[in-house]
């Protein structure tokens, strides 16, 4: 697994990462959120031996980061933020070098890197110089050469970076099915994608520890999550029949271009589904639709990131 313990790293004066504690076991995937600037590639670049700690520890299957560095980098594969490559070579060069790198020699090399161009789908361009590709497809190399190994462990900085949504779709499928017997760090910027691949989300703002979570119970701190948002096609019915049904805290009428929307929000813990569904029946109202709401990510982490500035 992966175990942090109180690592903080200083820049001069400034403080980018702040006494940081977590711990990642094998099968989970972890997505690092945070505003820019709040320390998630320098947490990355520290758990992979690129950058020294100011102070605190961390281990990476049971290898200390700064005084067993090449044994912890040959446990786990790493595609930095921009994806740095030698663009020179061709894509075959460039993992045929990454595979000597990492002792591959033969018809061992040449398996794990067909492996990888299935994987990530990059045998169109197999033969073409790096600089001339994509930003799409240098991600998908960036990538090719971190699995190349076939690590224990996976830090992916913004992994679906300049990828077209088919291509995300398939990369977000690739790293679910790596998930089961691997540790995953992922930072990204796209919160729909914690909730597709993650099974634990940590947020941090100012190099510090504001959540550690699943995606679900981050969502549950969202102002709408378990509000039911009733539609319906009658444009004139008694909102007092609606705050009258017991359970409900709060009600909100919405904007709408016909009939009449009202979001709804219960008493926490209480189910007032089935009451709303009888005055309904009871009243004749005329049903357009009836959704409970999953929350939103992107309000919990405006909420969790703008406090801990303020």
């Amino acid at each position: 697994m992966i175990e942090v313990t109180n690592l903080t790293r200083r820049f001069g004066q400034t403080i980018a990462v702040d006494g940081l504690s977590f711990k990642v076991q094998p099968g989970e995937v972890l997505g690092f959120l945070g505003p820019n600037g709040a320390g998630k590639s320098t947490t990355m670049k520290m758990l992979t031996g690129y950058l020294r700690p100011s102070s605190g520890s961390a281990r990476v299957y049971g290898y200390d980061i700064q005084n067993q560095p090449l044994e912890v980098q040959r446990s786990l594969g790493y595609l930095p933020e921009g994806a740095p490559l030698y663009v020179d070579m061709t894509v075959a060069e460039f993992l045929a070098f990454t595979s000597a790198v990492r002792g591959y020699k033969g018809g061992e090399s040449l398996k794990r890197i067909k492996t990888v161009v299935d994987l990530v789908h990059l045998g169109p361009v197999l033969n073409k110089t790096i600089e001339t590709l994509s930003k799409g497809f240098k991600r998908r190399v960036g990538l090719a050469q971190a699995i190349l190994h076939d690590p224990k462990v996976l830090i992916l900085d913004e992994p679906t970076d300049g990828l077209d949504p088919n291509q995300k779709y398939e990369v977000r499928q690739l790293i679910s099915s790596m998930a089961r017997d691997k540790v995953i760090i992922l930072s990204t910027h796209i919160l729909e994608e914690v909730d597709a691949v993650c099974t634990r989300a940590i947020v941090i703002s100012n190099g510090r520890l504001l959540a550690d979570e699943t995606p679900q119970s981050l969502l549950a701190r969202s102002k709408t999550y378990g509000a039911i948002v009733l539609e319906l096609d009658d444009k004139e019915i008694d909102v007092k029949v609606l705050n009258g049904i017991s359970g409900i805290a709060k009600l909100e009428v919405l904007a709408t271009t016909s009939g009449q929307s009202f979001r709804i929000y219960p008493n926490k813990g209480q189910n007032v589904l089935l009451d709303i569904n009888k005055s309904i029946c009871h009243n004749n109202w005329k049903l357009r639709s009836l959704t409970v709401e999953r929350g939103y990510l992107d309000e919990v982490f405006r909420t969790l990131t703008t406090r801990t500035a303020a």
